[in-house]
């Protein structure tokens, strides 16, 4: 019974074989040859990949202490769903997330009790201040935007995180190039170099965080980070008085994956910042498993200011402890034509005097 072995080549995937007449394995592909010593490290070095583990522990979250949750409400959004938790003194006219006024309240009940709160620092009137400097420097914003852009609505909202921690034990492997040139008085060359180059560590995250809400885009909630951690606070109900805190609809186990994905790519980041010296880099191959994994449940200070102009609705999100500020802005469409066609015109310039010289 016979046994028929194929090597797969590192440069291009092609099927190797040995060549007779180099002695050598060589890609009918490509043409790149390898030496057997070589091959059998880059086999030796596949064959050593670590099965990928990136579990969790299931232990989240703590219980409400008794008479903790007396006095606390839960306001219901019949236009969107949205579950926004207050203390009974705290008015909730409208919702923060889509603006609708009708907004009905039940008793507040269940659910996994806080870890920790991050207080607001900054004020209303620091999200206002924000906002107006969010609209500096814009130079595709409509000029009438600032002017007529009118503010609906200003809610500081305590907004659900999911932080996880882990040690990610990590082994990745990245194909690269190294391009040399040179000519002669008849001919330009190149020469492309093909490296198999493995990185392995290990790195530590604390407090990757996740949103846990439905109604906060990952997105912008990702774009007002960082939060210092280190103002955080134990949670105390007393923390809400006067603000709102969205109640979350994202478990943690939901929520995993999303973390999983933040610390796989800032862990082949961290990894590829250390491949220098060649012309490309590309990931091959990277498996990371999770040790000493735990989670917890935060709640972070956002500032949401809802906005309107001309019919539409824009909202803004600041993050209450950093004054940072996000939101998405109305395009002028008559400044960009302009820009672009500056552009366009710049480089049918460039390109005509190429041309020209060339001819």
């Amino acid at each position: 019974m016979s046994t028929l072995l194929e090597y797969k080549c590192p440069c291009c995937g092609g099927a190797i074989e040995f060549n007779a007449s180099v002695q050598k394995m060589k890609c009918p592909y490509c043409d790149t040859e390898f030496d057997m010593d070589t091959l059998k490290a880059y086999d030796d070095e596949l064959k050593a990949d670590k099965p990928e583990s990136m579990e969790w522990d299931d232990d989240i979250g703590g219980q409400w202490q008794e008479g903790e949750q007396e006095g606390m409400l839960v306001y219901i959004c019949e236009s969107c769903g949205g579950e926004i938790v207050a203390d009974e003194n705290t008015a909730a006219s409208s919702c923060p997330f889509c603006g609708n006024p009708v907004v009905m309240k039940c008793q507040f009940s269940g659910d996994l009790r806080p870890d920790y709160v991050i207080p607001f620092k900054l004020d209303k009137k620091a999200a206002k201040e924000a906002l107006s400097k969010h609209f500096r420097g814009k130079k595709l914003l409509p000029k009438v935007f600032k002017d007529e852009n009118h503010i609906d609505e200003i809610k500081g909202v305590y907004v659900p995180f999911w932080l996880f921690d882990a040690e990610a034990d990590a082994d990745v492997t990245y194909n690269a190039t190294k391009v040399r040139r040179w000519s002669d008085s008849r001919y330009n060359y190149k020469e492309t170099s093909h490296y198999l180059v493995s990185r392995a560590g290990n790195i530590g995250f604390e407090r990757v965080p996740v949103d846990g809400s439905s109604k906060m885009d990952d997105t912008l909630m990702e774009s007002i980070e960082p939060f210092n951690f280190n103002d955080a606070a134990d949670f105390q109900t007393a923390y809400l008085a006067g603000y709102l805190a969205d109640k979350y609809d994202v478990t943690a186990e939901q929520s995993k994956d999303r973390a999983n994905q933040r610390i796989r790519k800032s862990t082949e980041d961290a990894f590829r910042n250390t491949v220098k010296g060649y012309s490309t880099v590309i990931t091959q191959n990277s498996s990371v498993r999770l040790s000493g994994n735990t989670v917890k449940y935060a709640l972070y200070p956002v500032w949401v200011l809802t906005t309107s102009w001309k019919e539409n609705s824009y909202i803004f999100a600041m993050n209450g402890q950093t004054g940072k500020m996000v939101g998405n802005l109305p395009l002028d469409k008559g400044a960009f034509a302009r820009w672009f066609l500056g552009v366009f015109a710049g480089v049918s310039i460039v390109a005509s005097i190429l041309g020209l010289l060339f001819m």
